[in-house]
Parts: structure tokens; sequence; C-alpha cells
């Protein structure tokens, strides 16, 4: 099995060297527990160490806000971008419209980048924003079921981030995300400490123990070979 190195550092280990190309994991958590800086870790060194093209799609983020964030990692993003290497692109949606017909809109958009680029990585950060749209949950989650089954069509390999109430048990906001995605990767922040545990990966042996990890100046650094006690999870 072909296999797409997520490029954070320690984590590769953890999931036989990378997720299977063409699969969409979810990355979940609560608020500070690292899921962006792993989705942007993804779409960054996927460029600038194993040379594939990746398109950061930031759902309603701030564009300066993003570049920044990134470049105070050290992280040349610029370099990479007139090479056509990386692409960040925000959603426009303006929930006084009807949202379904600007979500088909926006894949559109996305569509034209993937191909623009020839992206092989695809980032959405993040799905729980579309709760800003729309209040109805039924409709709110056929949405989001089909909004994240479209873009399987792009043939990219996914990541999808998702803001729980950052308890042992969330794996997405609003129940349907984890169903639809091969991949689950959820992030804890009890402070002052951050871990991470991969709930699923379809098609991979993957460690079943939950890991800690730091932010640092350089990024995300997961310590694989380090784990952190289930229980202390659970009691959050």
């Amino acid at each position: 099995m072909e296999r797409v190195p997520t490029g954070v550092k320690g984590f590769d280990e953890l999931i036989q060297g990378g997720i299977p190309k063409g699969a969409s994991v979810l990355v979940s958590g609560g608020a500070g527990s690292g899921k962006t800086i792993f989705a942007t870790t993804f779409i960054y060194e996927g460029a600038r160490k194993f040379g594939d093209p990746g398109l950061f799609v930031t759902v309603e983020g701030n564009l300066k806000n993003i570049v920044w964030n990134m470049e105070n990692f050290g992280w040349d993003i610029k370099s990479l971008e007139q090479k056509n290497l990386m692409k960040i692109y925000r959603m426009h949606i303006d929930p006084r419209k009807p949202v379904e017909p600007q979500i088909d809109k926006e894949l559109d958009i996305i569509t034209s980048m993937v191909k623009d680029i020839g992206a092989t990585r695809l980032t959405i950060d993040s799905t729980t924003s579309f709760g800003a749209w729309m209040s109805d949950q039924g409709k709110l989650r056929n949405l989001l079921f089909r909004f994240v089954d479209s873009l399987k069509d792009l043939n990219c390999t996914t990541m999808l981030t998702a803001e729980t109430k950052g308890g042992a048990r969330d794996f997405s906001a609003y129940g349907v995300e984890e169903f639809v995605v091969d991949g689950i990767f959820a992030m804890y922040f009890i402070p002052p400490n951050r871990s991470i545990f991969i709930r699923k990966l379809r098609g991979t042996k993957h460690s079943q123990s939950v890991h800690p990890c730091e932010i640092t100046e350089h990024g995300l650094d997961i310590k694989p070979k380090d784990e952190v006690m289930w229980s202390a999870i659970k009691q959050y």
C-alpha cells in the first residue's frame, strides 16, 4: 500500500509510515490542542520535504493570521507558493444567503485549484465552522456529509479538522464527520499537557496508545516512544 507521510515529527512511525494514499482523515480536538498546526504541517512538509503539491483551505480563518502562524515556525511558505507547490485559500460563505449553492460554488473553486497545481494533498480547516451557517442540525449533518463526500472525488489525500469539547470520546463536532472519513486522529489539551490518540486508520496497523506531544518553535513534536495513561484523558 502506498502511503503519504504527514511530515509531523514523530507521528508517521505510529501509522506505518503515513496515511494510505487517497484516504481522508479527521484531526479533532479541543481549543489549543494543536490540530490546525498538525493540518498545516501536513501541507507544508508535503511540499517542502516530499515535493507534493498541497492546498490548504480555511473555512473562516484570516489568511494573514494563518500565514503569520506558519512563518512563526520559520517555515518558508512563500517560495513554495511561487513554485506552485502550496496554495492557501479562504472559503467565502455569506450566511445571510442560501448556503448550499454557495458550498457547491466553493467546491468548484477548490476543484479548480487542486487541478491547477496538481495537488495531491488537501486540508480543510475546519468543518466545525459549518455550524455558523446552518442552525438546523439535520440539514447541517446532510450538508457536511455531502461536502466531505464530494472531496473524495478530488483524489487527494485529505485532512479535515474539527473542534470538539475536548472530551476523551469527542471525535467530531456534529457526529457525522467521523463516519465519512477513513481515519481519526484525536488531539487533547489538558493544560499544560497535549497528547494524541489514533482512533482509527483503515488499512493500517497503528499505535493503540495515547502519545504526548508538544508545540515547539519549529512546530508539532510527537513523542512516539512515550505514552500517556488513558485514565488521565478519561478524567477530562
